[in-house]
């Protein structure tokens, strides 16, 4: 195997300190225009590639920023609107010219994930971020905005109003006639509380007091964000009772009760109503005509990534940032009949 081109070579064949040859790569003001010119010339001659590990330590960065994953990987790329998320921040962190590092929990834990990370900053997504992980970022100096997490006064969020949204989802479903209804929410432990389930159940308990029900009136059953979960738990709930109407924290999770009301025979909107909540764009969902809120994952991506930045060079931002989200009418979800 040939040996690898160090910048002692280059220093050697150049005629100049190794020190300028650090200085042609990493920070060429500091020598001349003739000796940046004359040593790169010799480092192509060479083969020589800079190492980035090296260059990055020089900058003090590591030129990248870490998306922090609440589930596996494999689970996590599953939701189309997950992935709609990571669009938006990787296309900032191109136009930074950084790279976008996909971080899971390690064995299981998300403060060893943070711990072990090589990233300039942290993007977390639907996590409430605990003492552990307060103190590790500390530590670290580590700037962090949470996508769809609670803000306070250390942490940075860019999240919509999930309680009105959720309250929103829930009165249009009550507004039809619906009464029996059943809510696949968001699990409330995954690796650590869910904070948006929480906040989404409070605005279903708005709505459903706006209607004179109470909690009580609906079926409420957890999964994860992710279509085969969806169809697991409309599974569950249909070997036990019939709604009228199934209400989901993701869309991923609709879809998923979409196809299994289908494997029994039944149409969704026609025979039982299914209303999600995300907005995905994925063509290949588009046939499915879901009723939905609509909260764009791709200017939660690009917004969080922006703040990230600004924070990294020492900018102010606010705490909080909050999107705007919509309702979108579907054909899943229809009138109650009788």
């Amino acid at each position: 195997m040939r040996k690898r081109t160090t910048i002692q070579d280059i220093a050697e064949k150049a005629g100049y300190s190794k020190a300028a040859v650090s200085f042609a790569f990493n920070d060429p003001a500091k020598i001349s225009k003739e000796a940046g010119e004359r040593i790169r010339k010799v480092a192509k001659e060479l083969g020589y590639i800079p190492d980035p590990m090296a260059r990055n330590f020089s900058r003090g960065r590591h030129m990248a920023l870490g998306f922090l994953l609440p589930q596996m990987l494999q689970e996590s790329l599953r939701n189309p609107y997950t992935q709609s998320v990571m669009r938006g921040i990787g296309e900032v962190c191109q136009e930074h010219g950084y790279m976008l590092t996909l971080i899971p929990p390690i064995h299981a834990s998300i403060s060893e994930a943070v711990k072990n990370a090589t990233v300039d900053g942290l993007i977390t997504y639907g996590l409430t971020i605990d003492g552990k992980i307060r103190d590790i970022l500390r530590m670290r100096r580590m700037p962090v905005v949470s996508i769809d997490g609670e803000s306070d006064d250390e942490i940075h969020s860019v999240a919509i109003d999930d309680e009105e949204a959720a309250a929103l989802q829930l009165r249009k479903v009550l507004e039809l006639g619906h009464r029996r209804i059943a809510v696949i929410s968001l699990p409330g432990d995954a690796y650590e509380p869910s904070c948006i389930a929480r906040r989404r159940m409070k605005g279903y308990e708005k709505a459903l007091a706006e209607f004179g029900l109470s909690s009580d009136a609906v079926i409420i059953r957890e999964a994860p964000a992710t279509y085969r979960s969806g169809r697991e738990a409309a599974a569950a709930i249909l070997s036990e009772s019939m709604p009228t109407c199934f209400v989901t924290m993701s869309d991923a999770v609709a879809l998923g009760v979409v196809d299994e009301l289908k494997s029994r025979g039944l149409r969704a909107g026609d025979d039982i109503s299914v209303i999600g909540f995300d907005g995905i764009e994925d063509d290949s969902f588009q046939g499915a005509g879901l009723s939905t809120i609509v909260q764009n994952g791709e200017e939660k991506g690009m917004r969080s990534a922006g703040i990230l930045f600004a924070m990294i060079d020492g900018s102010d931002v606010p705490l909080t940032t909050l999107i705007p989200y919509s309702y979108r009418e579907g054909r899943t979800l229809k009138e109650m009949k009788g």
